[in-house]
């Protein structure tokens, strides 16, 4: 298993050797070359409103000798990361997640999140499978798909309807670059990712909502 580390405010996914990695995080987005993807933790005074963020951020990564890393931003005390390992016939997938449901969304609606922090749900999952970049996109969508049934299962209730995911989620995908061509929920790749992302994520929003007295009706 790739090693976490966490150095409050980072915590650091170290992949283990250089990987493709896809993702929309913040720093180092879209498919790029990695090996490892860190998320660091910032408040609201941490990023007024004047501020240039990527910026910023590229001024801390450098300060670290991180600039290579694919990187998230959440507001989430990153001390209750989760992780979650699932294996299916040849494939393993190793996922960490954040999860903060703070500025929770119903897809499709949009609320008034003015002077809240933003919690986030940031996963970064690792494939020990070598994938072509459809099978790593395919892959993606069941990463994301696993993501929102977690976080419908908890059943937090917003004015539109049941929370299916917060305003700025992020998934970051690392795989080995092959021949494989398909990941969807048919294949042990897919089930895998599904299965990997959606216990971490699941136990990473049962714990926000019972710190906040919070019930959930999750049974996964």
């Amino acid at each position: 298993m790739s090693a976490v580390t966490l150095d409050r405010p980072w915590l650091e996914f170290d992949l283990g050797r250089e990987m493709q990695v896809l993702s929309w995080a913040v720093h180092r987005p879209g498919l790029v070359q990695a090996r490892r993807i860190l998320w660091r933790e910032v408040r609201n005074a941490d990023l007024p409103e004047e501020l240039d963020v990527e910026t910023w951020l590229q001024g801390e990564l450098a300060a670290r000798d991180a600039s290579d890393a694919v990187t998230f931003l959440t507001s989430r005390d990153i001390r209750h990361f989760t992780r979650a390992t699932a294996s299916a016939g040849a494939t393993e997938a190793q996922a960490v997640a954040t999860v903060g449901l703070s500025n929770a969304e119903r897809v499709g609606h949009r609320l008034d999140h003015a002077n809240r922090d933003w919690g986030t749900i940031n996963v970064a999952l690792r494939l020990n499978r070598s994938l072509t970049e459809p099978a790593l996109l395919e892959a993606m969508s069941i990463a994301v798909q696993a993501r929102t049934a977690a976080v419908m299962d908890v059943d937090m209730r917003l004015g539109p309807g049941r929370a299916t995911g917060t305003g700025t989620d992020c998934v970051a995908i690392a795989a080995l670059t092959g021949p494989v061509r398909y990941a969807g929920l048919h294949t042990d790749i897919g089930e895998a990712v599904g299965r990997a992302v959606y216990e971490a994520v699941l136990d990473g929003a049962r714990h926000w909502m019972a710190t906040r007295g919070e019930t959930t009706n999750a049974t996964p």
